[in-house]
C-alpha cells in the first residue's frame, strides 16, 4: 500500500489521480488532499476518500470547509502553512504536485526535505527552481517521478540504459489547434478556439499554453533538469496524433520511443506505481486502425514559445522565472479577453528584455522576481 497526498486535487491532474486511486484501492490510499479555493469539490473528495487531512490555500474558504466537515474525522488546514503541513505529513509516501503555478514551489521543497518522493506535474517547480530542486532531491535521496506524458515517456525510454549516453531527447508536441496558421491568422483567434485542443483534455491554462507552444518551451526547461541534459540536446518534434509521447536517441543512433493512448491516467498511474506497469482500464492503441504517424518541425518564427524558453534557459538564473511569470500573466489576460493571442509572445519578450539576470536565486528571490514581473506587466501591458 502506497500512501499519497495530492496537492491540487480539484484540478485536471488531481481529479484524474483520484480516478487512478479508485481503480487501485489495494495499492493506493489517499492520506491528504490540497486545493486553492474549490471547497465544493474538495468536500466531496474528502467525504469519499476520508484522508487524514485536507488543506485549502484560501484561509476563509478553509474555515467554511472546516464547518462543513465537522461530521467527519478529516482535519482541515488553511493557508500556505496548512498546504506545507499536508505535504510533509508523516504518513505520506508520495506527494503528487498537481497544482498550477508558483504555489507549488514551497510545498514541494518542504516535501523533499521531509523525505517524500515527488510525482511531479507542476511545471513551474523545475522551470523556476530546478537549480535548487534537483540537488536537494539528490541530497535527501528522494525520487522525482514525472507525471507529464512527455516526461513520463522519456523516463520510460531511459529505463535499463545502463551506461548508454543520451545523444538527444526528442520531445513531441501535437502542435495545438493553430499549427497550420500564419502570424496574421493568429491575430483573429478566440479563447474558445484556443481551448479546443485537438488531442488532449487539460485545464484551461495548460491548454492555452499548448496552443501558443509555450507549454512545450516549459517542458524543454523541465526536461533539462529532470534528465540532466543541455537544452541543445532537446529537439521538439511535432507528432499531431499524440501517439508517440516522446523519444530518446542514444549515441549509437538507436531511438527508443514510448507510444500510448492520449490519456493522462497512464502516466499518472506509472508515476504512482513505478517501476511496475500495472493493468489499466484505458483503451489501448489499436495498430489495425492506426494507419500512419505524421511528423513535422515546429514553426518557431510564428509560435515563439519554444525559442523564448530556450533563450530563458540559456540565460539561466532568474530568467526562466521571468519567462514563466510573464506567460502566466499573459495567459490569464488572454483568457479574460484583454489581450490578443500573439501578444502573449510580446509580453514574455518584453519582460525578459527588461530583466537583469540574478545568477543563483534562492526561493525568496524567485518569488520576488515573480512579483516584479507582474508589476512590470501591469505597468506596460494592462
Amino acid at each position: 500500500m502506497k500512501h499519497i497526498a495530492i496537492l491540487g486535487s480539484t484540478g485536471s491532474i488531481g481529479t484524474q489521480t483520484l480516478e487512478v486511486v479508485r481503480r487501485n484501492p489495494a495499492l493506493l490510499k489517499v492520506v491528504a488532499l490540497g486545493c486553492d479555493t474549490n471547497i465544493e469539490l474538495m468536500e466531496k473528495q474528502a467525504r469519499e476518500f476520508l484522508p487524514l487531512c485536507v488543506a485549502v490555500c484560501d484561509e476563509r474558504a478553509a474555515e467554511t470547509l472546516r464547518v462543513r466537515l465537522l461530521d467527519t474525522p478529516v482535519r482541515v488546514l488553511g493557508g500556505m502553512d496548512g498546504i506545507i503541513e499536508m505535504c510533509t505529513l508523516p504518513e505520506a509516501d508520495v506527494i503528487v504536485t498537481a497544482c498550477v503555478g508558483m504555489i507549488g514551489l514551497r510545498p514541494t521543497i518542504a516535501a523533499i526535505c521531509a523525505g517524500k518522493d515527488i510525482a511531479l506535474a507542476n511545471k513551474e517547480t523545475l522551470v523556476t527552481a530546478g537549480h535548487l530542486i534537483i540537488p536537494l532531491a539528490k541530497e535527501k535521496k528522494v525520487r522525482i517521478l514525472p507525471v507529464d506524458s512527455e516526461h513520463s515517456a522519456i523516463f520510460q525510454a531511459l529505463q535499463g540504459r545502463a551506461d548508454s549516453g543520451i545523444k538527444k531527447i526528442l520531445l513531441t508536441a501535437s502542435g495545438g489547434p493553430f499549427r497550420h496558421m500564419d502570424a496574421s491568422e493568429l491575430e483573429q483567434v478566440t479563447v474558445d478556439q484556443a481551448l479546443a485542443h485537438p488531442t488532449w483534455t487539460m485545464g484551461p491554462k495548460i491548454t492555452i499554453d499548448s496552443a501558443s507552444m509555450v507549454n512545450k518551451g516549459l517542458e524543454v526547461i523541465e526536461a533539462k533538469w529532470l534528465f540532466g541534459v543541455n537544452v541543445d540536446q532537446i529537439e521538439v518534434v511535432i507528432q499531431p496524433q499524440s501517439v508517440i509521447h516522446s523519444m530518446v536517441e542514444y549515441e549509437d543512433g538507436s531511438v527508443i520511443a514510448q507510444l500510448g493512448p492520449t490519456d493522462m491516467l497512464v502516466p499518472i498511474q506509472y508515476a504512482l506505481t513505478y517501476p511496475t506497469h500495472l493493468p489499466s482500464a484505458v483503451k489501448p492503441l489499436d495498430f489495425r486502425t492506426l494507419k500512419k504517424l505524421d511528423f513535422d518541425v515546429p514553426r518557431n518564427d510564428v509560435f515563439r514559445g519554444i525559442p523564448l524558453a530556450i533563450e530563458a534557459a540559456s540565460a539561466g538564473g532568474s530568467m526562466p522565472c521571468v519567462f514563466n511569470a510573464a506567460n502566466e500573466w499573459a495567459n490569464a489576460h488572454f483568457r479574460s479577453g484583454r489581450i490578443r493571442f500573439p501578444e502573449i509572445y510580446e509580453i514574455i519578450e518584453g519582460a525578459m528584455a527588461a530583466h537583469t539576470v540574478i545568477k543563483h536565486p534562492d526561493v525568496e528571490t524567485i518569488l520576488s522576481v515573480e512579483k516584479e514581473v507582474n508589476r512590470y506587466c501591469e505597468a506596460h501591458f494592462a
